[in-house]
């Protein structure tokens, strides 16, 4: 382990350093079982602590994980290349295909634990869809796993008065998703807007999208607009930082209308 005397950083951090650069050598890689906490503490001299918490390092950050009874493994899984503006084109969602298409191509995608509703409009939804107080939202709830790895936590909230009795409210919303059936309803959404922050997840978040407490999660909050101006969708997105590219790709003559 290559230190100097001004290096300050905690041992634990200067040995998950040095584990985090053998993986981008390629000396580990994806599936690889890396130096074991007996391994590390014969090879830098240090307590068991500090092996513990190099390693721990190194899965909260996404890099490893953790299999019981076998050891601290590189992470095998492809970062999914998110690419807002191809996924949200009308000639993606208008032509039936799942706006997910664009980002996993043939990867499995799984959606679990649907669970649609109707409640009353939190008080930053209804500001955003222009609701009457007491209104009420049609509210769409899911979790996606791809390659058996929960990656991304959604839920949408739609104007109850807008989408009463359309697929909208069905657990399956058919070809094209939510955005065609508001299309056929008269509300195409011709205009996105997301906004993107990072944090620590919540416990359940954690838990959900089964990473530690220690990996940061993006938060996407996007609204879509109808030609007339108006919102007509908030979708509220927590994804596992790990698993995620952001990818926005846009020519520099291009300018959004205000909002």
């Amino acid at each position: 382990m290559a230190t100097t005397d001004d290096d300050r950083r905690p041992k634990y951090q200067r040995i998950a350093d040095s584990l985090h650069e053998a993986i981008q050598s390629g000396e580990y890689g994806p599936g690889d079982r890396l130096p074991g906490e007996n391994d590390l503490m014969t090879t830098y001299g240090v307590a068991r602590m500090t092996a513990r918490q190099a390693l721990s390092v190194l899965r909260d950050e996404g890099v490893a994980e953790a299999r019981k009874g076998a050891g601290v493994f590189v992470r095998d899984f492809r970062p999914i290349r998110r690419r807002s503006i191809d996924r949200l084109s009308r000639d993606q969602w208008g032509n039936g295909r799942s706006v997910w298409a664009a980002d996993v191509g043939e990867r499995v995608l799984e959606v679990e634990r649907i669970g649609v509703s109707e409640e009353k409009a939190p008080d930053r939804v209804g500001a955003v869809l222009d609701l009457a107080e007491g209104a009420t939202v049609c509210v769409r709830r899911r979790r996606f796993v791809l390659d058996g790895k929960p990656v991304l936590l959604a839920t949408s909230y739609l104007a109850m008065s807008v989408v009463a009795g359309s697929a909208i409210t069905r657990e399956d919303t058919g070809p094209g998703g939510t955005y065609a059936r508001l299309a056929e309803l008269g509300h195409e959404p011709v205009h996105f807007r997301e906004e993107i922050r990072s944090r620590m997840p919540s416990k359940s978040e954690a838990a959900e999208l089964s990473v530690s407490a220690g990996t940061p999660v993006i938060l996407v909050c996007r609204t879509a607009y109808a030609a007339e101006g108006h919102a007509v969708e908030v979708n509220e997105m927590t994804l596992d930082a790990a698993s995620y590219v952001l990818e926005y790709d846009f020519d520099a003559s291009r300018r959004s209308p205000a909002r």
